[in-house]
C-alpha cells in the first residue's frame, strides 16, 4: 500500500489598510497563493527586496501571486518605503 503525501496549496490574503501591510501567515509552502488586497485610498506596491515579485496595487484592489520558492522574502511599498513586511516560505 502506498500512501499519498501530496500536501494542497493555500490561498492567503494580506490586506493593506491605514497605510499598513497586514500580517502575513506564519509560513507559506511553495505553490500557496496569496491575494494582496489594497483597502486603502491611495496606490501601493508589494515588492520584493530581492526582486522576486513587484505586485502594483491600484486602490481598491486585489491581485494574487503564487509562491515559486522558499526562503524569507522582505517587502515593501515603492510608494511608501516604510511599509514593510516578510514571507517566510518554506518546500
Amino acid at each position: 500500500m502506498t500512501v499519498s503525501t501530496v500536501t494542497k496549496s493555500a490561498e492567503y490574503q494580506i490586506a493593506i489598510a491605514n497605510m499598513k501591510f497586514g500580517l502575513p501567515p506564519a509560513t507559506l509552502h511553495v505553490g500557496d497563493v496569496i491575494v494582496w488586497r489594497n483597502d486603502d485610498i491611495f496606490r501601493h506596491t508589494a515588492t520584493a527586496r530581492d526582486a522576486s515579485f513587484d505586485i502594483d496595487l491600484p486602490a481598491k484592489s486585489q491581485k494574487k501571486m503564487t509562491i515559486e520558492r522558499t526562503g524569507d522574502v522582505k517587502f515593501y511599498c515603492r510608494f511608501h518605503p516604510m511599509m514593510i513586511g516578510e514571507l517566510n516560505v518554506q518546500p
